[in-house]
C-alpha cells in the first residue's frame, strides 16, 4: 500500500475529533494504513511498574488514526492538499503539491 505520506510531514486532520487540528507525524504503519500524528488523538493507558517505568501509573500517548482521515499541508499555501508524484528528467521522482504544483 504506497501512502505518499512520510515521516515528519505536517498533517490535518480531516475528520474525526481533532478535525481541523494539525501536526508532524511521529511513525507510519504502511501495513495496517495507519499514521501516528504527534499531539492527536491522545489515550490514556493503566501501566504498570515495570523496569523501564518504574513508577507506573496513566500514560497518556498517541493513537494510529487512519491515513484517509489526514491530509498533507502544503508548504506554501499552509491548506491541506494532495500529493502527486512526477519524474524528472534525471529518473528520479519527487513528490509534489497538487495545490500549488510545487514538489516537497
Amino acid at each position: 500500500m504506497s501512502l505518499g505520506l512520510r515521516k515528519d510531514d505536517v498533517v490535518e486532520v480531516l475528520s474525526g475529533e481533532y478535525k481541523g487540528k494539525s501536526g508532524k507525524i511521529l511513525k507510519v504503519i504502511p501495513e495496517k494504513g495507519r499514521v501516528i500524528v504527534e499531539g492527536i488523538n491522545i489515550v490514556r493507558r493503566h501501566t504498570k511498574p515495570s523496569l523501564k517505568n518504574q513508577q507506573g501509573g496513566i500514560m497518556e500517548k498517541e493513537a494510529a488514526l487512519h491515513i484517509s482521515n489526514v491530509m498533507l499541508k502544503c508548504p506554501k499555501t499552509g491548506k491541506p492538499t494532495r500529493l502527486g508524484v512526477k519524474v524528472l528528467e534525471d529518473g528520479s521522482r519527487v513528490r509534489y503539491s497538487k495545490k500549488a504544483k510545487e514538489t516537497i
